[in-house]
């Protein structure tokens, strides 16, 4: 039986004192003490976070936050209907484990993720900390109660109708696309997406893809693998050389693009509207495609954020899109928005797998009665306070230092200073800080002799450790 601890003198048990450094990080330290003592054993209750807080005499803001960590670290579980308690068994950075009870049988040793780093500023991590569980086990809840049985029964290639329904209708509000529901394709993510619109290509004769560079590399190894040979093509501060990119594509035939038009990965910039069109004028004369990864477009700080690129011309743009980074990969819900044209051959690929019609019936609940469009505001006011204190502590920390890109996403280019060591040099240096972050060589497609600029992500710090992490990146610099 699960033990109950919520009438204890919590001011006591978890006394802050007036130690230097932010609540929020005092807070997880007092928790993992007291589960590591033993003075909260596995399966304590601990109490709302409305309750600790005024105890404590701190923000509620503060305690979800440590709660929200802890679970992440295995220390503290937290289940639907049954709140916050402490894990059935110590998590890293529980402290020392009292010694266990004699067992008839060592469990099976079951292999785990290894650990991120303490001060995680690399790019491409969602906010796990703010997964929205319990309103995705809701939607399930919901989906299933209310679905038929011909709903529960194999879906189509392409995905189920409702789904596709609701997926083309929060893109016409959200992304102002240009397109019928079945233009449409559910798919298990930008990967899954980009592979079968690869193979469609090189089933179609293509040989080639023209890709930004630097970039994604996961996207340009999905070509690679559908045997399409990437062509990199520089990007500047307006996006991509489309005049580069018209001779590449004249050097080796390349009829197709792929971009990141809204905010451009890693650079952080935007495609400027008359390369925009440009590019589209292109794809038209050559009667080629433009491949649009929407992957972060939903977070703009500034203003709202740019339509798509394919509502320019529907014709010759495919949207791909996920939530991996608004939610999670761990869901492994994405789509395609594809051209009249393309659908079929893009058909036949999807019959190799979709996301289980349960997911998608979820996803659909969830998208329809406005749970997705609460958590992206939600994240979007995160992520923008984030932003800023991420600014001001390179401001603060690192004075030689320059931060670029547009305030959107979830990562910035760090542009360190002349007399700064080598990119590389300064990574190992931070992760022997437990501090990690990205060389932007690794996003090249032919990496420089010499790099001074770092990508910095920030979409799953916790705030109160921005300032600190910021602090000993500046060491190593």
């Amino acid at each position: 039986m699960a033990i109950d601890q919520t009438n204890l003198a919590w001011e006591t048990l978890l006394d802050l004192g007036s130690a230097p450094g932010p609540r929020v990080a005092r807070l997880e330290q007092a928790l993992r003490d007291a589960v590591g003592s033993g003075r909260l054993p596995a399966g304590a209750a601990l109490p709302a976070s409305r309750r600790l807080a005024e105890s404590l005499g701190v923000s509620r803001w503060v305690v979800t936050e440590a709660y929200g960590q802890l679970v992440a670290e295995g220390v503290l579980e937290a289940r639907v209907g049954a709140g916050t308690r402490v894990a059935a068994g110590p998590g890293p950075g529980a402290g020392p484990a009292r010694d266990p009870a004699p067992a008839t049988a060592s469990p099976p040793h079951l292999p785990t993720l290894p650990p991120r780093p303490v001060f995680d500023l690399r790019p491409g991590v969602a906010d796990l900390r703010h997964v929205p569980r319990a309103a995705w086990l809701r939607a399930a809840r919901e989906a299933l109660t209310t679905a038929s049985s011909t709903d529960l029964s194999a879906a189509p290639g392409p995905g189920h109708p409702a789904a596709r329904t609701a997926v083309a209708a929060h893109l016409r509000r959200a992304r102002m696309i240009e397109a019928p529901d079945t233009a449409v394709v559910v798919t298990r993510g930008a990967t899954d997406a980009m592979a079968r619109v690869a193979a469609a290509l090189r089933a179609a004769g293509h040989t080639h893809l023209l890709v930004e560079d630097p970039s994604w590399p996961v996207l340009r190894d999905v070509a690679r693998q559908a045997g399409l040979g990437p062509v990199p093509v520089p990007v500047d501060a307006r996006g991509i050389d489309v005049d580069r990119l018209a001779e590449a594509g004249a050097r080796t035939g390349a009829r197709a693009v792929l971009l990141t038009p809204a905010h451009q990965f890693p650079t952080g910039v935007a495609l400027a509207g008359e390369r925009r069109e440009a590019v589209l004028a292109w794809a038209r004369a050559v009667d080629g495609l433009v491949v649009e990864d929407d992957y972060d477009a939903e977070f703009r700080y500034d203003r709202r954020p740019v339509a798509a690129l394919q509502r320019l011309d529907p014709e010759r743009v495919v949207l791909l899109g996920s939530v991996s980074k608004t939610m999670s990969p761990a869901f492994g819900i994405g789509w395609m928005v594809v051209p009249t044209a393309w659908r079929a051959a893009v058909g036949d690929v999807a019959r190799s797998g979709a996301p289980s019609v349960v997911d998608q019936l979820t996803f659909t609940r969830f998208l329809t009665d406005g749970a997705y469009d609460r958590h992206l505001r939600a994240a979007r006011t995160r992520f923008r306070r984030r932003h800023d204190a991420l600014a001001g502590a390179v401001g603060h920390r690192m004075p030689g230092a320059r931060l670029h890109g547009m305030a959107a996403g979830l990562h910035a280019l760090l542009e360190l200073p002349p007399s700064a060591p080598d990119a590389a040099d300064v990574v190992r240096a931070a992760a022997a800080r437990d501090v990690g972050v990205v060389d932007l060589r690794r996003y090249q497609a032919r990496p420089a002799a010499r790099s001074r600029t770092l990508v910095l992500g920030y979409g799953n710090l916790v705030d109160a450790r921005l300032d600190e992490a910021v602090a000993r990146l500046a060491a190593c610099v």
